[in-house]
């Protein structure tokens, strides 16, 4: 299976099932219109005839050739070796991350929220220490030997929680050495309640802190208001940058927002963040019911037009010194992730759980609250292994749509939560935003591309 597309005058060819990715000229990105496998020595008499107005013969054989040499080496119409993999049953496995739910309550009031503004329409909680104790005694026994494992604490805004947080984390630091484990702690936060206290607690023991904001002040204020109604943006902005400038460099962090219907001109959100000094950002889609807010088909054309443009400003950005780092455009062409998680993704609901204040058991954070999807508890133990055994079998090929999709083992068959949210079905893809996660890898690729070219012209001279 093979993919082109043609971006700012880049014509490029991904191979599916091999991860290769090759840049072409006209001529090659026409002849692929002309061939399928298995490929033969001799280019097809067709494609010499209807190319000959635009090339001469002996150039359409020679790109032939290079194509049929790509084809040989395994870097084209290969094969898929993955499916096999796919047929592991993996509901036994390891526990390796946990997101905490310290707070079912938050001091904004987001439009677009899908925790019913914080308490996931459970009502508000903040958990117990004894119960974040709990959750970790739970995650250490069903991590099995694995050593590594990430604890994110969420909410709501689990910096209301903060006694809670920090008990915890010196709860699972002192039983590091005695089980042979590593706690990898993150948080996310929309830091109204930062301070210097948290501040440096956080710089000190969160490995990663994701950081909520919408981007241009109207856009964020529009969206993320306070509890009394007012704008968000000058209260976090201030904050958000000592936080980071107090940061040591070796630590994640990512500044995080949505863009909804209402600013999907997105481009000039990112780069007012970038404007503002943040450098690693993250810009995500807004999945919801809400007809507001919801992107509509639509407006894809918009949409993908302005990843586009963010892909150049990306480019120029680099280009001047003052790059910037956007999660989506991240790919790592040299090696990827595991083959497991091309099949399956996040683990969600057999390898990656939530937990709630009052000890509840979810597949994921955005399942918390949903009718059908409790797993079980911190007293009881995991008592739906059919929940579990589910997701576990899940992957991109039990999805019919993924099954035969190029750009599967990059986006591994989208959000299970955001499927159930908008088709009732955790198997079946939410349309909208698969055909914008294949947009915004065509432009990781692309970007891709034009570091290879650029480094090639400066080593040529």
């Amino acid at each position: 299976m093979i993919h082109s597309f043609t971006q700012n005058g880049v014509h490029l060819v991904v191979d599916t099932n091999s991860g290769a990715v090759h840049i072409v000229d006209e001529l090659s990105l026409a002849l692929l219109s002309f061939i399928e496998p298995p490929l033969s020595e001799r280019c097809p008499d067709e494609a010499c005839r209807t190319l000959r107005d635009r090339f001469e013969k002996d150039e359409v054989e020679q790109a032939y050739a290079e194509l049929y040499s790509l084809y040989r080496d395994g870097s084209l119409f290969s094969s898929d070796d993955y499916i096999d993999f796919s047929r592991v049953d993996l509901s036994g496995a390891p526990i390796k991350a946990m997101c905490l739910h310290v707070s079912h309550d938050c001091n904004l009031r987001c439009r677009y929220c899908f925790a019913s503004t914080g308490d996931f329409g459970t009502g508000r909680a903040i958990m117990t220490p004894e119960t974040a104790k709990r959750a970790i005694d739970f995650i250490i026994e069903q991590s099995q030997n694995r050593r590594h494992i990430e604890i994110d604490f969420f909410g709501g805004e689990p910096l209301m929680a903060m006694d809670t947080v920090r008990e915890a984390v010196f709860y699972g630091r002192a039983l590091e050495q005695k089980h042979n484990k590593r706690f990898r702690f993150t948080m996310t936060t929309n830091g109204v309640l930062l301070d210097d206290d948290n501040i440096a607690f956080l710089n000190a023991e969160m490995s990663n802190v994701v950081l909520s904001l919408d981007g241009r002040r109207e856009t964020n204020d529009l969206m993320r208001k306070t509890v009394s109604g007012g704008g968000s943006y000058d209260v976090v902005v201030p904050k958000f940058k000592k936080l980071i400038g107090q940061r040591d460099h070796n630590l994640d962090h990512y500044v995080r927002g949505t863009f909804t219907s209402q600013n999907p001109a997105f481009t000039e959100d990112v780069m007012s963040l970038v404007h503002e000094g943040f450098s690693r950002l993250s810009l995500e889609p807004v999945v919801t019911t809400d007809p507001e807010l919801a992107l509509a088909e639509e407006q894809l054309p918009l949409l993908f037009a302005e990843y586009e443009k963010l892909a150049e400003e990306f480019l120029s950005a680099r280009k001047r010194g003052g790059g910037f780092d956007f999660f989506h455009f991240m790919i790592d062409l040299s090696q990827g992730p595991c083959v497991y998680k091309r099949l399956k993704s996040c683990g969600a609901g057999y390898e990656y759980i939530a937990v709630t204040p009052g000890g509840d058991i979810y597949p994921c954070h955005q399942f918390v609250g949903r009718e059908g999807f409790l797993i079980g508890s911190l007293k009881d133990g995991i008592t739906r292994p059919d929940i579990v055994s589910a997701f576990a079998a899940s992957n991109i090929y039990t999805r019919s749509e993924c099954a035969g999709c190029w750009a599967k083992f990059y986006c591994s068959g989208g959000c299970a939560a955001n499927n159930h949210l908008m088709n009732g079905d955790i198997g079946r893809s939410h349309r909208p935003g698969c055909l914008l996660q294949k947009k915004r890898i065509e432009c990781a690729l692309y970007i891709k591309a034009r570091e290879a070219l650029e480094h090639d012209e400066k080593l040529n001279g």
